[in-house]
C-alpha cells in the first residue's frame, strides 16, 4: 500500500484468502459475518454515500481528540454533499518514523478487510500532501473513557458496564477469530454512538498471528511506541520472554478495563513500569476492590451480597463542576453495588497463567452477560445521559498547518 494513493475503503463481503497469498498481515481464515442478533447504525448504513477523496467535500468543525502518540489529530467535520457528520483523523506522515508508518498501513489494510458491527470502520482513506485523512462514522458519545471523565468520574453502573464490554468482547472474539491480537484494549479505544452501538478503534496496535500462511500459537513483537497502553497490558507482554503472548493477552486488558469503567481510575496509571510489572507478577488475580493499584483516592465500591445491581440513580457531578444530573441512568459511587458474577468476569479475566483465562468467544457467554441476550441494543441509550447537542457553524476550508500539533497528552478521544 503507497499512501500517497488516493482510494477509498468500500466495505464488501471479503472471501478467506488462500495461504499461498497471505502475508503477516493477513486474514488467517473466512472473515466471520455480522452477527445475526445485532444491527447496524445509521453512521454505517451511510457509508455506503461517503467515499469522497475531495478535501472540500469535508467541513472540519472543531478538534475533539488525539491519538496515535500525538501524531493525529481527530475532528468531527460534516461531509457537505449529504450533510452527514463524520470523524476524521489527521496525520502528517513525514513525523512518523518507519514503525508508525507500519501501524498506520496495518490499521487500514485490516480495516478494509474487517466487516463487524463492533469494529470501527474505516469508510475512506486518503491524503492531502503529506497528511494521511482517515474517515470514520461519528461516535456522538465518544469514548468509554470520555464518558467517565465527562458524566460517571468515579465509574459506571455495573449494567451499563456490561452493554458497553459486550459489545467490546464481541468486537475482540471476532477479531480473534481472524488471528489478529488487538493489544490496546481500553476505555478510550471502546467507542459508543448516539443510537447506542459499540465498537472498537485502536487498529493501529493490531498484531497478526499469521505468517507465511500459518497461525501461530504465540508472538514476541512488543508496541514499542505504546507507552501509554502499558497499564491495560498482560504481564505475560510486558515480559517479553521466550514464551510470547497470544489472544489471552487481550483478555487480560480487558479485566483491567473493567476495573477501569467502574472505578473511573486506571489501574496503575501513576506506577513507574517496573513497579507495575512486579505488581502484575506478583500476586493472586485483582479485584475492582484492590485499592492498591489505583492512583490517589481509595474505590468506594461495595460488593453485593444479593448479586443484583443496586439500580439506585442519583446526583452526579457532570464535567462542568456547576450543576447536576438527576437521572436514573447516572449513579453515585456510594449507591453502587457489584454482583458475584461481575467479580468473577474478571478475576477470570486477570488469571496469571493465560491458559486459565477464557477465549473472547467463550467469555460472551459468562453469567455476567446473560442478560444481554434479553437486552435489546437501544437498552444502552437508557444508562447513558441525553445525546450531547452539537452546535455546527460554517468553518474556514482545511489548510495544511504550518507548524507541528502542539504536545497534549491528555487525550479526550483516542483512535
Amino acid at each position: 500500500l503507497n499512501f500517497q494513493d488516493c482510494f477509498c475503503t468500500s466495505r464488501t463481503q471479503v472471501e478467506s484468502l488462500r495461504p499461498e497469498k497471505q502475508s503477516e498481515t493477513s486474514i488467517h481464515q473466512p472473515l466471520v459475518g455480522e452477527p445475526p442478533f445485532s444491527r447496524l447504525s445509521s453512521s454505517t448504513r451511510a457509508k455506503d454515500v461517503i467515499c469522497s477523496t475531495n478535501v472540500s467535500h469535508y467541513e472540519l468543525q472543531v478538534e475533539i481528540g488525539r491519538g496515535f502518540d500525538n501524531l493525529t489529530s481527530v475532528h468531527l467535520a460534516r461531509h457537505t454533499p449529504t450533510g452527514t457528520l463524520v470523524t476524521i483523523k489527521i496525520t502528517n506522515l513525514e513525523n512518523c518514523t518507519d514503525e508508525r508508518l507500519k501501524a498506520l498501513q496495518k490499521a487500514v489494510i485490516l480495516s478494509h478487510f474487517f466487516r463487524h458491527p463492533n469494529i470501527t470502520s474505516y469508510w475512506t482513506v486518503f491524503t492531502v500532501g503529506s497528511w494521511l485523512w482517515v474517515i470514520s462514522p461519528f461516535m456522538a458519545y465518544g469514548s468509554a473513557s470520555q464518558l467517565l471523565k465527562t458524566y460517571f468520574p468515579e465509574g459506571m453502573s455495573e449494567t451499563l458496564i456490561r452493554n458497553i464490554l459486550f459489545g467490546a468482547v464481541r468486537g475482540l472474539s471476532y477479531l480473534h477469530q481472524n488471528g489478529c491480537i488487538h493489544r490496546s484494549i481500553k476505555a478510550s479505544h471502546i467507542l459508543i454512538s448516539g443510537d447506542g452501538l459499540v465498537t472498537l478503534s485502536g487498529l493501529s496496535h493490531l498484531h497478526s498471528l499469521v505468517k507465511h500462511g500459518q497461525r501461530r500459537r504465540a508472538v514476541y513483537d512488543f508496541p514499542q511506541f505504546s507507552t501509554s497502553v502499558q497499564p491495560w497490558l498482560s504481564p505475560e507482554l510486558l515480559r517479553q520472554d521466550l514464551h510470547g503472548y497470544n489472544v489471552k493477552s487481550d483478555i487480560y486488558s480487558v479485566g483491567i478495563t473493567a476495573c477501569e469503567l467502574a472505578s473511573g481510575k486506571v489501574p496503575f496509571q501513576d506506577m513507574h513500569r517496573t513497579q507495575m510489572l512486579l505488581q502484575k507478577l506478583k500476586g493472586p488475580p485483582y479485584s475492582p476492590l484492590d485499592v492498591s493499584i489505583f492512583p490517589q483516592s481509595e474505590s468506594r465500591m461495595k460488593n453485593s451480597r444479593s448479586g443484583v445491581d443496586s439500580g439506585i440513580g442519583e446526583s452526579v457531578l457532570v464535567s462542568s463542576g456547576t450543576r447536576t444530573v438527576n437521572s436514573d441512568r447516572l449513579q453515585t459511587p456510594s449507591s453502587k453495588t457489584f454482583s458475584p458474577a461481575f467479580f468473577s468476569l474478571v478475576q477470570l479475566c486477570l488469571q496469571q497463567d493465560p491458559e486459565k483465562r477464557p477465549s473472547a468467544s467463550s467469555l460472551l457467554s459468562h453469567v455476567f452477560f446473560k442478560q444481554m441476550k434479553e437486552e435489546s441494543q437501544d437498552s444502552i441509550l437508557t444508562l447513558l445521559p441525553p445525546k450531547p447537542s452539537i452546535a455546527l457553524s460554517p468553518v474556514s476550508p482545511w489548510t495544511e498547518p504550518e507548524c507541528d500539533f502542539p504536545d497534549e497528552k491528555d487525550s479526550n478521544w483516542e483512535f
